[in-house]
């Protein structure tokens, strides 16, 4: 009896640690869900407030930001932004507040989180930005690549 009873204290207490273990993971997960999405929010809302210290939170200082172009003579090269220009496009881009509607779309899907990588999505109203964010040594998340487009691939080019 005494045996059985010891047998069922620790299956008990077995269960019991894997059902903290579940949810210290999933707290865990959501956790780093957010953080992730904060990294992402932080970079398109620093371009509607113009904050550039919010950008600066979201970016990783080897940003590589990249989207195909076409050249007046009609050839087509891929465009690099870097994350100097990222800060100057969030001081000063709308710095008028006429860059964006009053309710700007900001939709963000992370597409996966590993570790200390992850991939997300972001659709603004006139643009699709893909990103690559990484967890730095701080833990904090920082996008380190971008590939974007807009939603309307003939705004491409030198002419518009």
């Amino acid at each position: 009896m005494l045996r059985i009873t010891l047998l069922i204290l620790l299956v008990i207490s077995a269960c019991s640690s894997f059902a903290t273990t579940k949810t210290t993971s999933v707290e865990g997960e959501q956790a780093e869900i957010k953080a992730v999405v904060q990294a992402a929010r932080d970079y398109i809302e620093s371009q509607h407030k113009s904050d550039k210290d919010q950008m600066a939170r979201a970016l990783h200082p080897k940003l590589a930001k990249r989207t195909f172009w076409q050249a007046q003579d009609g050839s087509e090269f891929v465009m690099e932004t870097s994350r100097k220009t990222m800060l100057n496009v969030a001081q000063n881009y709308n710095r008028n507040g006429d860059k964006f509607p009053e309710s700007p779309r900001i939709d963000i899907e992370v597409l996966a989180i590993d570790q200390r990588i992850a991939s997300v999505k972001l659709s603004a109203d006139d643009w699709v930005d893909y990103m690559h964010l990484i967890k730095n040594t701080q833990g904090q998340w920082q996008i380190i690549n971008v590939l974007w487009q807009y939603h309307d691939t003939n705004k491409h080019g030198a002419k518009n």
